[in-house]
């Protein structure tokens, strides 16, 4: 069975979607739509951009949300999924690839989420940190054990768990989880604590454009971070996205259920092949591949 996988931020890099818009007129349709719905050129900045540009989060998300969407949909008879997920970010991007979403509704949902998590950043200093050679529930223990707000935030693989919270805890946490024996416990280049309690008024701010929006029944089931479960219910799958933003992301149970469910191809759709390294660590036989135009 064919699983399609979106990646979410972190995977951006200068000159991306460049090669989509040069190649493929559908792509450049795409492409200028967007610049119209956001009301900025967003393909300079993609193409041409910095890397500096390509961090802000109302630019990052946007961005890579394009480049996975525009990417599946020229991909067109040959994009046959059986099953999708994504990433943070990247669910919205199999929404709509699934046509769950329609492409105008995605891209304004994903540019609410970005400017709502840009300010709910601003409100508080935060941080995320990846942990890496430690056991879930050590880690788990380790954050419950911390007085200011520190959760693990990224189920990544097994033995690989990013947590998320205010700076002076993230620090603490960090200082424990390398007492308690973690191969690596570094923090993390991002203005915010992601999927945390502290992305609330992010949360709330998403649930009033997310509620505002038609969700129609998919080509296939999406996996969602909330839960790692099978979904085709857009009621179902609105209240799992709103929860998405103060819960974690488990991918690592995504990626179980997915494998246990008959997935045997897996193709990542959008920048960057961390998505297919994460799964090789569950299922060294698991066929991946990037998507190609």
């Amino acid at each position: 069975m064919n699983a399609y996988v979106f990646p979410g931020q972190g995977a951006q890099y200068v000159g991306m979607g460049k090669e989509l818009f040069d190649n493929s007129t559908k792509a450049q349709e795409l492409f200028n739509k967007a610049n119209s719905i956001l009301k900025f050129n967003i393909t300079d900045l993609m193409f041409d951009g910095t890397e500096e540009d390509l961090r802000q989060t109302n630019v990052t998300q946007p961005a890579i949300f394009l480049h996975s969407v525009i990417l599946a949909r020229v991909l067109g008879d040959d994009f046959k999924p059986d099953m999708v997920a994504g990433h943070s970010l990247g669910e919205f991007s199999a929404l709509v690839a699934n046509r769950t979403l329609s492409f105008e509704d995605g891209l304004k949902l994903v540019a609410k989420r970005a400017d709502a998590m840009q300010k709910a950043c601003k409100m508080e200093e935060s941080t995320m940190a990846a942990i890496l050679g430690l056991d879930d529930g050590v880690v788990e223990q380790i954050c419950s054990s911390i007085g200011d707000i520190v959760v693990p935030a990224n189920y990544n693989s097994p033995g690989q768990l990013v947590i998320s919270g205010s700076v002076e805890g993230i620090n603490q946490a960090i200082e424990k989880c390398k007492e308690a024996g973690a191969k690596r416990a570094l923090p993390l280049k991002v203005g915010g604590a992601f999927h945390s309690p502290l992305m609330e008024p992010a949360r709330i701010e998403l649930a009033e454009a997310i509620n505002s929006v038609k969700f129609s029944k998919g080509i296939c089931p999406i996996y969602q971070n909330v839960t790692g479960q099978s979904v085709n219910d857009g009621e179902i799958i609105k209240r799992n996205l709103i929860a998405q933003l103060t819960s974690p992301v488990r991918w690592t149970k995504i990626m179980q259920n997915m494998i246990a469910d008959g997935a045997n191809n897996i193709t990542e759709v959008g920048p960057g092949k961390v998505l297919q390294g994460l799964f090789k660590k569950v299922d060294r036989q698991i066929q991946t591949q990037s998507a190609e135009i």
